[in-house]
């Protein structure tokens, strides 16, 4: 019998945390109040207007490289992000590998109101498998959510990008392969992230993104994502088509996010 892989225990363990969440704060309790969380904006929108455009991420640790920045203040980080020119923030609010928490999102999002209508857009990265993980994201201030393809069937993606949509939110799908970009773009998906991470691996090939962009569904926005570090890999990714880059350790680690923010895109 084969060891269950990094993504496999991730989402068994989300699948019970969302169970317990369930228990303590009903669905139904989320239902009633999503209509009051702060408004979203446009998400793809926000990318399309900024090329290249990058997303950000606040991010503490990771399954490959451990603690990153544990005592991070999310708020703090984020308007360092929104000030340096980053079009999205992304905040991971896993909490077992990434010690994320939907705090993290809430912070995030109340410090960029200052920014007023162009604050940058937020997106909630997660192991989303539920509706509940979704209405979570909504209230917590949000704009888009992350969906990964290799964690979800095709009935479940779809339901849960049609479900994001009905909340006024975006999905970010997530592929890491060609079968994976065909069904997200059977289920409709308008924004593509290539993950150049194997999430059963946690390995990194940076030609994930160039095998995979001439594939990516007619109209929808391409994000590249993972292992981005440098001017010149955004440049690679934007040569295939790119409108968009994820970038987490690199700017969780720059002295001066907006230096380096600046410098990914080639100003």
């Amino acid at each position: 019998m084969t060891s269950p892989s990094i993504l496999e225990m991730i989402v068994a363990k989300r699948r019970e945390d969302i169970a317990q969440a369930k228990v303590v704060r009903p669905i139904g309790e989320l239902q009633r109040e999503a209509d009051s969380g702060l408004p979203p904006i446009n998400f793809k929108v926000r990318l399309e207007h900024s090329p290249p455009a990058v997303i950000a991420e606040i991010k503490r640790a990771s399954p490959s490289k451990g603690d990153i920045a544990p005592a991070m203040d999310a708020a703090q980080q984020a308007i360092r992000y929104a000030r340096g020119g980053a079009a999205a923030i992304s905040v991971l609010t896993e909490p077992q590998w990434f010690k994320g928490t939907l705090e993290d999102l809430r912070k995030t999002r109340e410090a960029l109101e200052v920014l007023g209508a162009n604050r940058p857009g937020v997106l909630r990265k997660d192991f989303i498998i539920d509706e509940y993980q979704v209405l979570e994201a909504r209230i917590y201030g949000a704009d888009a959510v992350l969906l990964i393809v290799s964690c979800l069937d095709d009935e479940s993606l779809a339901r849960l990008l049609s479900y994001s949509q009905d909340l006024g939110m975006d999905a970010l799908v997530e592929v890491n392969n060609s079968e994976e970009m065909e069904r997200a773009g059977q289920a409709g998906a308008q924004l593509i992230g290539i993950n150049n991470r194997d999430l059963n691996t946690f390995d990194v090939d940076l030609s994930t993104t160039e095998r995979l962009a001439g594939e990516t569904p007619n109209g929808s926005l391409l994000a590249a994502l993972s292992g981005i570090n440098k001017r010149e890999d955004v440049a690679r990714f934007e040569e295939v088509g790119a409108t968009a880059v994820l970038i987490g350790e690199a700017l969780m680690r720059a002295a001066d996010p907006k230096v380096l923010i600046a410098e990914l895109r080639g100003q």
